[in-house]
């Protein structure tokens, strides 16, 4: 249960980001690339793993989480002003990640990547001991 719980959070933030890039045309900042590096190949990963119940999930997906969760770290803290960095947009007339305009539910992206990454990974860590 936990690994599926993993892939439906990894398909709607894959799906998400797609959507903001594709559809409305926005374009991601670096550290917003970065984070769908480590994102974009978890959905195949976790929905292989649950379709041939290998146990692969976790050994291929730990990794994966584990730097996407500290990059949107890093992001959220460059977002919030925790580190004295400024986020820069991704061209001068382009849309940013630290747009107003660039929120969901009221969260800024980053802060969503944040809470995406850290729910892949407590599920990748709470299906440790059954083959996930």
């Amino acid at each position: 249960m936990p690994l599926l719980a993993a892939f439906v959070i990894a398909l709607a933030a894959t799906l998400g980001a797609l959507f903001i890039g594709e559809v409305l045309e926005q374009m991601p900042c670096t550290l917003c690339w970065y984070q769908r590096i480590a994102m974009f190949p978890l959905v195949p990963i976790f929905g292989l793993s649950i379709w041939r119940a290998d146990g692969m999930a976790r050994p291929y997906g730990l990794p994966l989480a584990a730097a996407g969760l500290m990059l949107a770290g890093w992001h959220s803290g460059l977002y919030s002003g925790w580190i004295q960095e400024a986020v820069t947009p991704c061209a001068k007339t382009g849309p940013s990640c630290t747009d107003q305009a660039q929120t969901i539910l009221g969260l800024p992206i980053p802060y969503l990547s944040l809470i995406a990454f850290g729910a892949i990974l407590s599920c990748l860590v709470l299906s440790k001991g059954r083959r996930a």
